[in-house]
């Protein structure tokens, strides 16, 4: 991904004040230094003081295809010399109002005595003084623009800064991504049904719709040394227990080297399904065999949700995207003793994220699906987490609704489904009230660590609303 950068200044200024462009410039360099240590591509048109230059710096970043620019303000300038760039580049823009230091050294500055030499010495740390008059015309002229202001050396500025660039790889990804929707919603759960068409068009990406047929094709498909070395990858991932019949496991692996094949062949990014098939049918015996290498497949950055939950295999993809993991979870109790939520979800879990090992369990029933096989039971790591749900509103719009909180030892339903205690800074009974009040479906994702300031900064890119519980 490729980030621009630019920096403002006034022309009139250079020949006035001897070394001020050029001090100006380094401080634009230091920004450029620490950017590209975030891993992205900068590309930096440097210090921008007339509208010409503005206009050259609109074409480069057009050619470039950036995904956000970082706008940063070294002194006054016009606001003129700063329009030109983004009406023609037409993607967000981060201000950066960012001080050389905290504060000026009073008394030295007023020891200069030199009139000019204190003027430039201004100049130099008046970050701040072009800031409204930009935001005004960005305002007046349609322009999605947000702020950090700090200092050049502020932790907290460049920690938002990188946040920024996090938020910015995410979106472009996801317009990138391929997601795949096998088979057909769980009839009747109205919550989950989705407007692909509104996904689309808020997250960018391709809908590649697959038939059962085509993973019955490359089920048939599958030799025996690929399920050999599947089998191996079986057990380093997951704890297998003794009860587990082997033809479970023998099943389990084909059907996931199937799996494999198909996202494969489709470049899928993330996949979600649900199918039934009559009791008895090879479809049938597919579907039911699928948790295991979905499970594999979520934990190597390729989501997949149950139920056919497009809506959650997009959140899964935006957590795993950021780095915290995003496996398929649902309310499961209350504990109101310890103040605890119970959540998880039978199927697929994101292995990546478990405390411990996962354990690969035999059930004899799946509960309100057809079939039986074999089933995922972990425990999300303790610690700080994040959940988030997208959110289809009654107004055909998509919002996001975020809550931070803590995976938290203690005991679980063994029931062979992932499974966690979280704990949230508000009771559970605000929690759970105020999270359902905002509408989500019933499935959400979970992910490690705190992100809600990425999320809040991948709506904002994204232009959807972002809701924060806690």
């Amino acid at each position: 991904m490729k980030v621009g950068l630019f920096g403002i200044g006034l022309e009139t200024y250079w020949g006035q004040f001897k070394g001020l462009k050029e001090r100006l410039e380094g401080y634009q360099q230091t920004i450029a230094q620490q950017l590209q240590q975030t891993g992205i591509q900068v590309v930096d048109t440097g210090l921008v003081d007339t509208v010409e230059k503005a206009r050259a710096a609109a074409g480069i970043f057009k050619q470039e295809d950036v995904a956000v620019i970082f706008l940063y303000v070294s002194t006054y300038a016009l606001s003129a010399t700063v329009l030109p760039v983004v009406q023609k580049v037409k993607v967000p823009v981060v201000i950066l109002n960012l001080q050389p230091v905290k504060a000026i050294d009073y008394a030295w500055f007023n020891s200069l005595g030199d009139r000019g030499l204190m003027t430039g010495e201004w100049l130099a740390n008046c970050q701040a003084c072009a800031v409204p008059e930009i935001a005004n015309v960005f305002n007046r002229s349609g322009v999605q623009f947000y702020q950090v202001t700090g200092t050049l050396d502020d932790a907290a500025a460049w920690q938002e800064i990188g946040e920024w660039v996090a938020a910015a790889r995410v979106a472009r990804a996801l317009q990138q991504n391929r997601m795949g929707v096998l088979g057909h919603y769980y009839n009747g759960m109205l919550d989950i049904y989705s407007d692909l068409t509104l996904q689309a068009a808020t997250f960018g990406g391709h809908i590649q719709h697959l038939e059962m047929c085509h993973l019955a094709d490359f089920h048939r498909q599958v030799q025996p040394a690929e399920t050999a070395a599947k089998r191996a990858q079986i057990y380093e991932a997951f704890d297998v227990l003794d009860e587990c019949p082997d033809h479970e496991i023998e099943r389990a692996a084909v059907t996931a080297v199937a799996l494999d094949k198909m996202v494969e062949h489709y470049q899928l990014g993330s996949l979600c399904y649900y199918y039934e098939g009559t009791p008895g049918s090879e479809y049938e015996d597919l579907i039911s065999s699928v948790i295991t290498g979905n499970s594999m497949l979520t934990a190597a950055n390729i989501p997949v949700a149950g139920e056919y939950e497009v809506k959650n295999v997009q959140a899964m993809k935006i957590m795993d995207l950021f780095g915290a993991g995003g496996s398929f979870t649902e309310f499961y109790g209350l504990d109101f003793n310890d103040d605890i939520v119970l959540m998880g979800h039978d199927g697929p879990g994101h292995l990546a994220i478990a405390e411990g090992k996962p354990l690969l369990k035999p059930l004899g029933v799946y509960h309100g699906k057809p079939g039986k096989g074999l089933s995922v039971e972990m425990k999300v790591k303790h610690g700080p987490v994040t959940l988030l749900s997208v959110v289809e509103t009654g107004h055909g719009k998509l919002k996001l609704l975020v809550a931070e909180g803590a995976s938290v030892p203690g005991p679980i339903l063994q029931i062979g489904n992932t499974n966690s205690r979280y704990q949230f800074s508000l009771d559970i009974k605000t929690f759970v009230n105020n999270w359902c009040k905002e509408g989500p479906a019933h499935h959400c994702a979970i992910g490690v660590g705190h992100i809600a300031g990425k999320l809040q900064k991948l709506g904002a890119l994204l232009g959807m609303e972002v809701v924060v519980v806690c």
